[in-house]
């Protein structure tokens, strides 16, 4: 499975504007928070990077795309019919290729060299099927994230065969069918935000936008697919950060400048205030 193409979904009214904001990365250069990852994307091989967005964003995306808007097609969603609809709108794009899936509004920090998405598309070539990439997450936050259900893979470390996948459950729907042997009590294993997925992926979509007028799961149609395709799920060396949710931002640009040149010189003003409190 050779991975050339990526999709980046930023359509929603609560995302459009999120990657567009400036954050300081790793390196010390502000950056927009799509330059981030795009180059996210790009360290995974992806040089076509496709972004859906909302009508009439085009423009302010080709600005904060910085030396990487060459790369860039965009399709908008009119008419939005969920995160499922959001993801087809793409099919013209991928054709019948495997491509990498970013959401717009988060971004990953790996724990190794290689980065977030270099791992997950190296373990999608290695087993040659879909896979979407999850972190161990404690039951208070599943209701920001869709969640999986499986069995550890026999003799691979952090890799689950999926069986199930819910968005946003409860801890109760969780506790029924989301199980999986091996991880903490109260721990779950959510979405990364980040997924290799394969053709079948859109033909599933595509016949539910088909069937039904209303809006369109992605989790919906990744649960089809587990019961046709071998699909996986890896737990990444990394950690995601929302940058809708509450300090977002702020939790995104302390751990880039943490985890950069400045470490030193950030833990110091950090100490500073701090102490003046």
């Amino acid at each position: 499975m050779n991975i050339t193409k990526a999709v980046i979904t930023a359509a929603g009214a609560a995302q459009r504007t999120l990657p567009l904001q400036s954050l300081v990365d790793r390196d010390g250069v502000s950056k927009s928070a799509l330059q981030i990852l795009l180059e996210e994307a790009i360290s995974a091989g992806a040089g076509d990077i496709c972004v859906v967005v909302y009508p009439g964003d085009e423009a302010a995306y080709k600005a904060a795309a910085g030396p990487h808007v060459q790369r860039l097609k965009f399709v908008a969603q009119d008419h939005p019919r969920g995160y499922g609809d959001a993801v087809a709108r793409a099919r013209s794009f991928t054709g019948n290729e495997a491509f990498l899936h970013l959401v717009g509004d988060h971004l990953s920090l790996s724990r190794i060299e290689r980065s977030c998405a270099r791992q997950l598309v190296d373990i999608a070539g290695e087993e040659a099927c879909a896979v979407s990439a999850v972190q161990a997450t404690r039951e208070s936050l599943l209701t920001n994230f869709g969640a999986i259900g499986g069995k550890r893979v026999s003799g691979r470390a952090s890799l689950y065969a999926i069986e199930n996948v819910l968005e946003k459950p409860t801890p109760t729907e969780a506790e029924q069918t989301l199980i999986v042997p091996g991880l903490r009590a109260g721990h779950y294993l959510c979405f990364f935000g980040m997924h290799v997925l394969t053709a079948g992926v859109m033909d599933v979509l595509e016949r539910r936008l088909r069937d039904t007028s209303g809006t369109v799961s992605l989790s919906d149609a990744l649960t089809a697919l587990a019961s046709h395709e071998r699909y996986l799920a890896y737990e990444v060396q990394g950690a995601r950060y929302d940058l809708g949710d509450t300090y977002g931002l702020l939790n995104a640009q302390l751990a880039l400048a943490l985890n950069g040149k400045d470490r030193a010189d950030v833990l110091a003003q950090l100490l500073e205030v701090v102490a003046s409190r």
